[in-house]
């Protein structure tokens, strides 16, 4: 494992807001406040001293202000890119004599503010997007058109997911909610059934945690920051089976008189009304959750405590400077960057073989970590995954005997690495190792905590 910080003219020294790989080809695209897309091709480290490099390919110039968010569609073949004052724009490959273009498809008009987050249905036909406008539109994308208009939140919507099975999308919100919509579908006159969703679940509160002798009264309190958290994105993902819902922005008390942690939440398909799992407390607010297209073997003969899975996910956690890599065999993070950036990150994403990671950074600049094949493990087959299906039908999870609450944990780890970047600026993107506590969330009565669940592929 190796990378960071690319010392390259990204976007005219400008913030870099957002940032995907293509699904197909691995180019990487980026979009920044100089109102532009780029295309990069990626190149592998040259030496074990040396980290990956961005090779510039072209520029998709049609926006008129800064584009906070793009993203390829699953197929690889349409591109959406959101900006501000409501701009939202779907592009489309096309192949000619010398090789490959995008070209502007449609603009879709709507949203009458800045446009913060969005994610495809994996059919390429819908898309969602998230809005200052305090909304959220369900767009047909063969149509151009709107499908539906999710408009429950009370303030900016920044960040939103789509349900890789269909039946949810989610969406989350400087309101401090995070709401849940199911697909409840309509017959239209002429017989046809088209997709409807539905507030099911607005998650805002959970009673705090107390000791079961505890005379004091449990009160309820936000599991989220409200406006004053310092980024714009608040991006939320589903696991690639849409079996656990991993949301950022996360703030918890563990008692009346503690201070408020930050942390992201795992929301278990099985009970999305509530937090199933919360992840170790860091230094900063959770900004964005991307998890790597690729399951991976396990590395020892049981899951973990918490996820008893025939097979790994990893997934990654940016805080406003840093990153976490998890994954659902163990608790803590197999790996924490720190020092990257001098101000706020914006995004992150896997590429599609899972041999690099990138984030972006209002710096103006963007971090690139690469894997070597062992790192992360082997990737799971298809026979294995027919059998691991098969066997985990009958999975029954396992309940740690007991939860330690430690939240300082990774705060001390991001401390020491953020001092260790300071003393050797020469060498970028260390990586500093923490091993936090995760501890369960209930909004139940105090004396009952949420037995975390086991998750079926």
């Amino acid at each position: 494992m190796r990378g960071g910080t690319v010392q390259i003219n990204w976007h005219d020294t400008k913030p870099v807001l957002t940032l995907d790989f293509h699904p197909k080809s691995g180019l990487l695209a980026t979009g920044g406040a100089d109102f532009d897309i780029k295309l990069w091709q990626i190149n592998p480290s040259e030496g074990e001293n040396k980290g990956p490099t961005a090779s510039y390919q072209s520029s998709l110039t049609y926006h008129g202000s800064a584009v906070n968010v793009l993203r390829f569609s699953p197929s690889g073949g349409l591109l959406a890119s959101g900006a501000d004052g409501g701009e939202l724009i779907i592009w489309k490959l096309h192949s000619t004599d010398v090789g490959q273009t995008w070209k502007v498809l449609k603009s879709l008009s709507f949203h009458r503010k800045d446009v913060l987050d969005m994610e495809w249905s994996t059919d390429d036909a819908h898309l969602i997007t998230g809005s200052v406008d305090n909304s959220c539109i369900i767009w047909d994308v063969c149509k151009g058109s709107v499908h539906q208009i999710l408009d429950g939140h009370l303030h900016y919507v920044q960040g939103v997911a789509w349900d890789p099975l269909g039946h949810y999308v989610a969406s989350l919100s400087s309101d401090r909610t995070c709401r849940i919509y199911g697909n409840k579908p309509l017959t239209t006159s002429k017989g046809l059934k088209t997709s409807n969703y539905a507030a099911q679940h607005v998650i805002t509160k959970a009673e705090q945690q107390l000791p079961a002798d505890s005379k004091i009264l449990s009160a309820k309190t936000h599991l989220f920051h409200d406006e004053t958290l310092p980024s714009f994105f608040r991006r939320l993902a589903w696991s690639p089976d849409g079996s656990f819902l991993v949301v950022p922005a996360g703030s918890y008390k563990f008692s009346s008189t503690s201070d408020s942690v930050n942390t992201a939440y795992i929301f278990s398909r099985k009970d999305l009304s509530r937090p199933a799992l919360q992840l170790p407390a860091s230094g900063k607010p959770v900004i964005a959750v991307r998890f790597c297209p690729i399951v991976f073997n396990l590395r020892a003969h049981n899951a973990g405590e918490f996820f008893k899975l025939p097979y790994r996910y990893v997934f990654a956690v940016a805080t406003l400077n840093s990153l976490y890599i998890y994954d659902t065999e163990s608790v803590p993070p197999i790996a924490v960057f720190a020092g990257l950036h001098y101000a706020a990150i914006t995004d992150i994403s896997w590429s599609p073989d899972a041999k690099y990671l990138a984030l972006s950074s209002q710096d103006g600049y963007c971090t690139l970590v690469e894997f070597d094949s062992d790192d992360l493990g082997s990737p799971f087959t298809i026979s294995e995954a027919e059998k691991a299906k098969d066997e985990n039908k009958n999975s029954v999870h396992q309940v740690p005997h007991e939860v330690i609450t430690t939240p300082n944990a990774v705060v001390e780890a991001e401390s020491r690495a953020n001092r260790n970047q300071k003393e050797t600026e020469a060498s970028e993107g260390k990586q500093a190792l923490a091993s936090p506590i995760s501890t369960p969330v209930s909004n139940k009565p105090a004396k009952r905590r949420i037995t975390p669940m086991s998750i079926d592929p």
